[in-house]
């Protein structure tokens, strides 16, 4: 807006949204990568450390494959707002269908996340078979 109040043109919206889209799509690609280095990271740290992933590795994916779901719902908001000023029937077909895309990806990252979560717990609450002392 200017000094003497009169609203931004539609190109100046548009510029504005233009560059919000891409700092919005930014941090999800950001938030993805950085949950890849982190999975990969601890991935590396326990193989040396220890002699089986088995344990440790549904705990890294359940991290990892919530770094995703963040990151996707901000690459979906990017969508979103990118579309926010006179969209066409072609913008908003292709925002539907990304849409459309993206949010079954983030059903099925989450419900993945909740069994792995379940599993996860039950295996804590399982006591340990003890050997009998005879």
């Amino acid at each position: 807006m200017t000094l003497s109040g009169e609203l931004p043109s539609e190109s100046q919206v548009q510029e504005m949204i233009g560059w919000l889209v891409h700092v919005i799509e930014a941090a999800g690609a950001l938030i993805i990568f950085a949950g890849a280095v982190w999975a990969f990271a601890r991935f590396a740290s326990t193989g040396i450390h220890r002699r089986s992933l088995v344990g440790e590795f549904n705990k890294i994916r359940l991290s990892l494959g919530r770094f995703l779901v963040l990151g996707l719902e901000f690459q979906l908001a990017g969508d979103v707002l990118r579309t926010a000023v006179a969209p066409s029937f072609a913008e908003i077909g292709q925002l539907a269908a990304i849409a459309a895309i993206r949010t079954l990806l983030n059903y099925f990252l989450t419900r993945e996340i909740a069994q792995e979560r379940a599993e996860i717990e039950e295996e804590q609450k399982t006591p340990e078979p003890r050997p009998l002392n005879v």
